[in-house]
């Protein structure tokens, strides 16, 4: 006799499984996160952070659901100790009041493919702003030891003095020492948690 039951657990073994997710942790030894900034208006320098951590949580389709990233404030390196001490200080990051650097993902603007602009809040000397960051999924793949693996790529500017980094020296020739504009790159890699 035919139960009503078994008609249920049927659909339900049949439907689609819409709370599906991944979560991919960064794995630090193969992920960049860099910046860009002017520098007496004819060059740039350009430096990274060397510690941080971060995960991130995605659907079926590779949408994303969560997401945060963790950076050390202190661990800024331009490849020169007497500037990164300055950058450390309180005329710039000021890294004993503010130690970490955060952004927390909110939502995807827009996809189109493997593309996506993404919005989150980006927390940097205190100030909290709401950020986009144009990303792309280069793929997934399965490494010689069984891990799977996905590598993203991204970039944003943001403008330091919305976050409160005024410090600032005026040259002679017009222009200022630092610029205010900060591009970033991120080349990120995740491991998928087992």
């Amino acid at each position: 006799m035919f139960k009503p039951q078994w008609l249920v657990a049927i659909i339900f073994m049949l439907a689609p499984q819409t709370g599906f997710s991944e979560v991919y942790e960064i794995d630090p030894d193969h992920t960049h996160i860099g910046f860009s900034i002017k520098h007496m208006v004819i060059s740039n320098v350009k430096g990274k952070f060397n510690t941080f951590s971060g995960t991130v949580e995605v659907d079926a389709k590779d949408k994303i659901k969560k997401g945060m990233v963790v950076i050390d404030a202190a661990s800024i390196d331009t490849n020169h100790l007497k500037r990164d001490k300055h950058l450390r200080s309180p005329d710039f990051l000021d890294v004993e009041k503010f130690p970490k650097i955060t952004f927390k993902y909110k939502a995807t603007k827009s996809q189109s493919g493997n593309r996506y602009v993404i919005i989150g809040d980006l927390t940097l000397h205190g100030v909290t702003k709401e950020v986009e960051l144009e990303m792309e999924l280069l793929g997934k793949v399965k490494d010689p030891w069984g891990n799977h693996r996905a590598g993203v790529t991204g970039t944003t500017e943001i403008d330091r003095k919305d976050f409160g980094i005024v410090w600032n020296k005026l040259l002679e020739t017009g222009g200022f020492v630092v610029g205010e504009k900060v591009k970033i790159g991120l080349e990120v890699e995740g491991i998928l948690k087992k």
